[in-house]
């Protein structure tokens, strides 16, 4: 027998932010990022940026630390540059920056990806955590892994989520 957390039952939208960490995708290409947009509008959530960038450490972390001054947005959703490519350096920004983390985001999403993509799921770096109170999340740019983060584990959870961290 499947044993389930007591459901949330509040219906609290959140402020977000989505960034799309890439060199090539366009507003007009950008499916992970739409997608992000997309999942969170359903849920009556709102989002109050977005925007694509050049995987540039120095221009991730910026823009984080932009968003984490506003005082509305509650959770930031980026997608893109969690590999271990050279030129994939979201994760190693976020990591520095990140106050408190997740470490069951990443172990559940690979889990999860295992059973979509077998072993190649061990080249995520997908993260998440919380940074200047703001509930930060790293995905993929797959749109299929962003399917699979919002559906499985970040809606479901985002609304708890967010209410521990402001206590």
């Amino acid at each position: 027998m499947e044993h389930l957390p007591h459901p949330d039952t509040s219906t609290i939208s959140l402020n977000c932010g989505a960034i799309t960490i890439s060199d090539t995708r366009t507003t007009e290409t950008d499916k992970s990022g739409k997608l992000i947009q997309e999942y969170l509008s359903r849920d009556s959530h709102k989002i109050m940026a977005y925007m694509i960038l050049p995987d540039e450490p120095a221009q991730i972390k910026s823009q984080i630390q932009q968003l984490s001054q506003h005082p509305g947005i509650d959770v930031i959703i980026l997608n893109g540059g969690t590999g271990i490519a050279p030129r994939d350096t979201t994760y190693d920004v976020i990591e520095q920056l990140l106050e408190k983390t997740l470490p069951g985001f990443g172990e559940l999403f690979r889990f999860l990806s295992y059973q979509e993509i077998a072993s190649r799921a061990i080249a995520s770096r997908a993260t998440a955590g919380i940074y200047r109170q703001k509930l930060i999340f790293s995905l993929p740019g797959s749109s299929n892994a962003v399917s699979l983060a919002m559906e499985k584990l970040i809606l479901p959870e985002i609304v708890h989520l967010v209410k521990q961290m402001k206590g």
